[in-house]
């Protein structure tokens, strides 16, 4: 296992649709525990394989203990609750809508509100090749939408305002051009 290094806005391939995973091997598993471990290290709850610079559909979630505050292994555990979707498609969603303050690990120390599908249908591939559905709401349903955007090409940003949008992108821009002047 090794954390790999997280693809940052502006940078291209965060655009990119990814391609499906044709089969679950050894290699896919590979990369579903790169991503975990990636996905820990950062902290994040959530990651799509592109913001590894991976282009296929895979994405690792763990809301762990968030979902659980005031239940048993709530707030202050340390209880891990990964789930890896590979080729996840949402098939079906709720006409409740709810909003969540959403982060990006592709772009670092910026949140805005997003409104979505308050809960979700998900069919996906497990890291055995199995096709699962889950039911998701709260943040889960909020981090399901949102990797499964970036699988598509769709940053969190792209629900928000235009002008948000665009001071957000040009603020990442300017921040690439000053590393790569400064040889970072």
């Amino acid at each position: 296992m090794s954390i790999r290094p997280l693809v940052i806005l502006p940078d291209s391939r965060l655009r990119l649709i990814s391609d499906p995973v044709m089969r679950v091997d050894a290699r896919v598993r590979a990369i579903v525990e790169d991503m975990f471990e990636t996905m820990y290290d950062a902290p994040g709850v959530g990651l799509a394989a592109i913001q590894v610079g991976i282009p296929e559909r895979i994405v690792t979630i763990d809301v762990g203990p968030r979902e659980a505050e005031g239940k048993e292994g709530g707030e202050g555990s340390d209880e891990k609750r990964p789930i890896a979707l590979i080729n996840p498609e949402i098939v079906a969603v709720s006409e409740d809508l709810s909003v969540y303050s959403e982060g990006c690990l592709s772009i670092p120390e910026y949140y805005a509100d997003v409104e979505r599908p308050a809960s979700v249908r998900v069919r996906y591939m497990d890291i055995n090749g199995e096709t699962r559905e889950i039911d998701a709401d709260g943040l889960l349903a909020t981090c399901v939408q949102h990797e499964i955007d970036h699988l598509d090409g769709v940053l969190f940003i792209d629900h928000i305002s235009k002008l948000k949008r665009d001071r957000v992108v040009k603020k990442f821009t300017k921040l690439a051009r000053d590393k790569e002047r400064d040889g970072v």
